[in-house]
């Protein structure tokens, strides 16, 4: 029996990532077992072409990316992956050559990162490429890393660079001189953080991924927390010296950690900068230049609507 198309491209493409829980993706839904003794923890992101990344953006790095986003919401919260369900919804005539490197890519995170494919939906659509996936991952009980404990005085930290989003993006469109295409491969495809999430792990007492801006982002921990935060422009590892400070520090994409931990307590064997601390009162964030003064920027980051 001939198979409906839908049902052709999923066996060609997408059954190969299917992990045992996916009954061949035969089924409506999968099933999943928990490892004993661990919580399951869910997020789910969606891209949208011309949005969350160019429409003539390589196939294998664009499913790569969906899931490293993914992957880092994990990371926040010092879990370890599990598994995905992933909605895709191709532009009509979109060639089976793009969805096999697509799925190619894919493949290779899946290996790196270890998970598999549980299920989803593949739908066709007038309008641009668009992705959503949900993503499972598990902790012991009571270890999540949450964004609620930041407390006064507590220090401001971050992973790895900010600003190399933004600079991928400008880099990726040809508007920025990148010879080793670094900056357009850290646009592209971010690293998620899992190994410095774990480290976290009853050390940090608030964490978030950093994905709409570390000035947007820290005033979402902020909020949780209840508490304010000032933030040192000049202490901030960025992608550019030579680059407009305000805009690395508000751009998105960089998806590296931001977390408090209490005074004198450096975060283990991860590259991570003390960047500013927690203060009294109000859920707001003041941010400082080298002098000390309060900093004007023209936005906080990255608006979803």
């Amino acid at each position: 029996m001939t198979l409906p198309p839908e049902f052709s491209l999923i066996a060609r493409h997408f059954l190969p990532l299917a992990g045992a829980g996916a009954l061949a993706l035969s089924d409506d839904a999968a099933l999943l077992t928990p490892p004993p003794g661990r919580e399951l923890v869910l997020a789910a992101d969606a891209m949208v072409a011309g949005v969350h990344f160019l429409e003539d953006d390589p196939p294998e790095t664009i499913g790569r990316k969906l899931l490293r986003v993914n992957l880092s919401d994990l990371a926040a919260m010092g879990a370890d992956p599990l598994a995905y369900l992933m909605t895709i919804a191709l532009p009509h005539g979109t060639a089976d050559a793009w969805v096999a490197a697509f799925a190619a890519g894919m493949a290779l995170d899946q290996a790196e990162y270890g998970l598999a494919v549980l299920g989803g939906d593949t739908v066709s659509t007038p309008g641009p490429l668009t992705l959503s996936l949900t993503i499972l991952g598990v902790v012991a009980p009571g270890a999540a890393l949450r964004r609620n404990g930041a407390r006064p005085g507590d220090e401001l930290w971050v992973t790895g660079r900010i600003g190399d989003g933004v600079l991928g993006l400008a880099a990726a469109r040809g508007q920025l001189a990148d010879p080793d295409g670094c900056f357009a491969t850290r646009y592209r495809l971010p690293t998620p953080r899992l190994a410095e999430g774990r480290a976290l792990r009853g050390i940090a007492t608030a964490c978030m991924d950093v994905s709409d801006g570390l000035v947007q982002d820290l005033g979402h921990l902020c909020r949780a927390s209840g508490c304010g935060a000032v933030l040192r422009a000049a202490d901030v590892p960025l992608g550019a010296a030579d680059a407009d400070v305000a805009m690395l520090i508000t751009g998105g994409d960089d998806y590296e950690l931001l977390f408090a931990c209490r005074p004198g307590t450096a975060p283990p064997g991860m590259a991570a900068t003390r960047i500013g601390h927690f203060t009294e009162g109000a859920p707001t964030v003041t941010v400082i230049d080298a002098a000390g003064q309060p900093m004007s920027l023209p936005r906080q980051g990255w608006s979803h609507l």
